[in-house]
């Protein structure tokens, strides 16, 4: 497969800086993919302890914007989460906000993302809680994307709930079949979360207003513009009832490390621009779009998260803090052990050789001995 994410940063990143100015990350990630396994970020050496010859491994960048460095990492999330699968059923739950946002989202991307998470999270939890509902603690996975498959800009969570929780007398108990919470009802809630939050970053003066929003800076402004967002319709959907529980991580795990754009997707990059394919969601059907290399740069790095932004994370029963112990009382309720991670331990090597069934470590002269690494070779930069 040709990397056709990093051809096209090769071609046009220079002509991208002439006419825009990216931030410190976007250009980390933009010069990430272009070094990407071209020996520019060093290698390693390997020799054969059989017929001695040497080999050489370009080093990745391991930016985790890069479309070719990310199938390692998609496969060990995987094998971490199967490991805290519960017997429940699991509900893919999307939030999204109002197009009329996404100028502010673009503007304050640490600040909107943060209030993003915590607002579905803080949406959830309450519902979930709830006697009418589930009344309970769920576990919920929430994983921030931005991009359209256009790469147009969309910001929007997936989310994986636990169809089951613990209350708070230690009880692990199941929700009535189908979504336990109703749609208009996460709405609601969602939408009033949101602004809430939104008005105290307005008050905390936590917000930029640049060129277009500079008019919100004014009170009577941001009144009416708070306004108008109640007027909107914000409609999480359920995209799919995952009753296999088995399969909950399987499905998630397509969202887990996904970037803007996946090489697979890239069909040329030429002089005049780049032709990628992109999925109609409403008609299930596939295009083509061909756009000049700049826009397609620009609209890449529209989805370069702010440095150390942690895109998925994690509540509910699955909070960091106490997931270990959470889970320890759900085995105990349930008399269910957890499924042991299968990668723990293991070097990348071992990982594709038992996931994708090639050993890197064999030699590719004689086939019978094995690589033994020499040594780290410097950036040639």
């Amino acid at each position: 497969m040709v990397d056709g994410v990093q051809v096209a940063f090769q071609r046009f990143y220079g002509d991208y800086k002439e006419a825009f100015h990216p931030s410190n990350e976007q250009d980390r990630a933009a010069f990430s993919i272009i070094l990407c396994k071209t020996g520019n970020l060093g290698a390693n050496a390997s020799v054969c302890d059989g017929c001695g010859h040497v080999e050489f491994h370009n080093n990745s960048c391991r930016n985790r914007h890069c479309p070719s460095c990310q199938a390692v990492n998609t496969e060990v999330w995987i094998d971490n989460r199967n490991s805290e699968i519960v017997d429940a059923p699991y509900f893919h739950v999307v939030f999204t906000v109002p197009h009329k946002l996404n100028d502010l989202f673009c503007a304050n991307q640490s600040a909107m993302y943060s209030l993003f998470h915590r607002s579905v999270s803080e949406t959830l939890l309450k519902l979930s809680t709830d006697k009418k509902f589930l009344g309970a603690v769920p576990g919920i996975i929430q994983i921030l994307h931005t991009w359209g498959q256009e790469l147009n800009y969309h910001p929007h969570i997936h989310c994986i709930v636990t169809g089951a929780g613990l209350t708070k007398d230690l009880r692990f108990v199941k929700g009535a079949k189908g979504f336990f919470i109703p749609v208009w009802v996460l709405s609601k809630v969602f939408r009033g979360k949101f602004i809430h939050g939104l008005q105290k970053l307005f008050e905390s003066g936590s917000l930029l207003f640049t060129g277009k929003l500079s008019h919100l800076k004014e009170a009577g402004e941001w009144s009416d513009f708070t306004k108008s967002l109640y007027l909107k319709e914000w409609v999480p959907f359920i995209k799919e009832t995952l009753n296999n529980f088995g399969n909950a991580v399987k499905y998630l795990g397509r969202y887990s490390h996904r970037i803007a754009i996946s090489n697979s997707r890239i069909i040329s990059v030429t002089d005049e621009g780049v032709t990628f394919s992109a999925k109609d969601y409403r008609d299930n059907s596939t295009k083509t779009l061909t756009i000049s290399g700049v826009e397609f740069i620009r609209r890449f790095l529209m989805h370069v998260l702010p440095k150390g932004f942690q895109k998925i994370r994690y509540t509910g029963f699955l909070n960091n803090r106490f997931k270990s112990k959470n889970l320890t009382i759900i085995s105990r309720i349930t008399g269910r052990l957890f499924q042991k991670r299968r990668l723990a331990g293991l070097k990348i090597a071992e990982i594709i050789a038992l996931l994708w069934k090639v050993d890197i470590r064999s030699c590719p002269i004689c086939h019978n001995g094995s690589l033994r690494q020499l040594g780290f070779m410097a950036s040639r930069c």
